[in-house]
């Protein structure tokens, strides 16, 4: 079996897929790699180390998916909403395609990669089980750009973030607001007081209490009923407009106390509930900082501009998306590892059996002989249930 890693084609991406210190893990289940060159040297793996590790280097693009069985991205087409369409016609039926693919973002665009005939695996539907923690990606990619945000955050404050005791008397800390506990809030939460700042957290899912406690960070309660606001992967679910109109008018008291705050709040295949109105920008002190991690979906904010750093209201609202790509090695590292977890166990006797009964399988496979296949995929996009055969 042949894996091939092409370079990453989102513009601006610096992460690779596979990385060379996860190479002989692969090699010993028989497994060959082929790399498409430079793809790993904007995020510090050069063509060298892949080689020295016992992958073969090939110069073009249509050469590593002529010859790989499995193509191993970061952005698939359908996360890279930009130019990953390019990459369709160098499929092929029976080819495996892993990788992130934004599997509740269009029908359409599902159904041309369906359309290739390839089985096409998507990390962001990986379940949330014990055994697939450390095949998590999504994960992995989200503890990664909630440390980059706070580190965005306090870069642009023009203030220091934790207190110190100087010769001209005692700086009082920063205080950080995260909004959304989920992986990358308690990145964010946790750095936020390794640096110092009175750091605070809301979540709609009471579950996150204790682990907003544990990172150092205070609760913030607000009185909403949360009675069913997580599903049964762990996810926020999206509420009502009535809903989100009081947790707003709660949240812009918190906001207008904050030195930063950075929203996380995303809802898998909806636009990003807005938490952050424009009033209550305008409430923060001049020089705030606003890092809104759910800018591609929207953003939390009212005011966010996708993929732009703005100032409205004497406060810098940071909207960039990607985050995890502007720390290419770590990043890479973390997803090589969990890609790699994935690819032993899905490979038996050398060969991926796509009709083995496994949940892991059945839940990330998203496309197979020109279906859209996996059932929540189907059933949110309204698609008619498959006949089994």
């Amino acid at each position: 079996m042949v894996i091939g890693v092409p370079k990453e084609i989102y513009p601006g991406e610096r992460r690779v897929s596979l990385v060379p210190a996860v190479i002989p893990n692969l090699a010993k289940a028989g497994i060959e790699v082929v790399v498409q060159a430079g793809a790993g040297s904007q995020a510090g793996y050069p063509d060298t180390e892949y080689v020295a590790k016992g992958a073969k280097i090939l110069p073009d693009r249509a050469g590593i998916f002529h010859q790989a069985d499995v193509i191993l991205q970061v952005l698939c087409y359908g996360a890279n909403d930009q130019n990953g369409a390019d990459d369709l016609p160098l499929l092929r039926r029976g080819q495996v395609l892993i990788g992130f693919l934004r599997p509740l973002g269009s029908v359409e665009t599902v159904q041309k990669i369906a359309a290739t005939g390839a089985s096409a695996f998507s990390f962001e539907l990986m379940p949330r089980i014990t055994r697939a923690q450390n095949m998590d990606a999504l994960s992995s990619m989200a503890t990664v750009s909630g440390y980059k945000a706070v580190l965005l955050a306090a870069d642009t404050l023009p203030r220091m973030l934790p207190m110190m005791t100087t010769a001209a008397g005692t700086i009082t800390p920063a205080r950080v607001f995260v909004i959304g506990a989920g992986v990358a809030g308690l990145q964010a939460i946790a750095t936020a007081h390794r640096l110092g700042a009175i750091t605070s957290a809301y979540d709609v899912r009471p579950a996150a209490r204790e682990q907003i406690l544990s990172l150092g960070g205070r609760v913030v309660e607000l009185e909403l009923e949360t009675a069913g606001a997580e599903d049964q992967r762990g996810y926020a679910k999206a509420q009502d407009e009535t809903f989100y109109q009081r947790q707003r008018e709660q949240l812009g008291r918190v906001v207008a106390e904050s030195d930063i705050v950075i929203t996380t709040a995303v809802v898998p295949g909806r636009r990003s509930p807005l938490l952050v109105t424009a009033d209550a920008v305008r409430s923060m002190a001049p020089g705030s900082v606003i890092v809104d991690m759910a800018a591609e979906r929207g953003g939390n904010c009212e005011l966010t501009r996708s993929g732009e750093i703005i100032v409205e209201h004497d406060v810098t609202l940071v909207g960039f998306f990607n985050l995890a790509s502007t720390v290419p090695y770590h990043a890479s590292h973390m997803y090589a590892k969990n890609a790699t977890v994935f690819l032993l166990h899905l490979v038996k006797d050398g060969k991926i059996d796509l009709d083995r009964d496994d949940q892991i399988l059945q839940e990330t496979l998203l496309t197979r002989d020109g279906e859209v296949v996996q059932s929540r995929v189907r059933e949110f996009f309204n698609l008619p249930a498959l006949q089994k055969s």
